[in-house]
Parts: structure tokens; C-alpha cells; sequence
């Protein structure tokens, strides 16, 4: 069994897609979350290794999520959007995320780069 990730994004076609990729390459997707709200909440339920959170969502900012899905015990949380990172400056640097990857740029291989971990 690969690695147990949450995605969080509120577009369902791409929690679609990140699903059928990671899947695909290894990855067990055990959650989704449409909202920081909901991904707080399956985060606690479900103990994930990786949460794979986009930086926009409706009702708080991905970035800063990333400290309160840390502070709740998931090890790892990578960014994604649909934006360059060079969009959101120092605050990727500063977060507790461990990497970004842009939603054009999603593949198992760099998520697993980011995550450190060998295919």
C-alpha cells in the first residue's frame, strides 16, 4: 500500500484527475475536501501521510491550512494551483507546506520528488 493521501481542492474535476493519477502510480487516496473546514475534520478522521491542498479555496487559504493540517499531525502537505508559484512569493517559503506543484505540472513522479520518497 503507497502512501494515504487527503486532496483538498474545490473543483471536483480535479479532485477527479488527482485521484485517477495518484492512484495510478502507487498513492491511496482514503479522502477529498471541497473546503479548509471539511479538510481539518478528514484530517483528523483519517490520518493521512500526505495532504495534496489547493492554495485557493473558498473559505480559507491553503497556505495557511497547511500549519493547522501540520499542527493536527499530518506529516506532509503539498500545495498545488492552478497559479505559478511565483504568484505567491515568500509565503510558500514561509509555510508549513512541504513543497508546491503546479495543477498543470501534477505528476506522481513530483509529488514523490517533493515528498523525497523513491518511485
Amino acid at each position: 500500500m503507497g502512501l494515504s493521501v487527503l486532496i483538498v481542492d474545490d473543483h471536483d474535476d480535479f479532485r477527479t484527475f488527482a485521484r485517477l493519477l495518484l492512484e495510478s502510480g502507487g498513492f491511496t487516496v482514503i479522502g477529498e475536501a471541497a473546503d479548509a473546514a471539511s479538510a481539518l475534520t478528514e484530517a483528523q478522521r483519517l490520518q493521512p501521510d500526505v495532504a495534496l491542498v489547493d492554495v485557493g479555496l473558498p473559505d480559507r487559504d491553503g497556505i495557511d491550512l497547511a500549519g493547522d493540517l501540520a499542527g493536527q499531525g499530518v506529516p506532509a502537505t503539498v500545495l498545488v494551483s492552478s497559479r505559478d508559484a511565483a504568484a505567491y512569493g515568500p509565503r510558500l517559503r514561509v509555510s508549513r507546506a512541504l513543497g508546491f506543484i503546479a495543477k498543470s505540472d501534477l505528476s506522481t513522479a513530483r509529488l514523490r520528488a517533493v515528498l523525497g520518497t523513491a518511485p
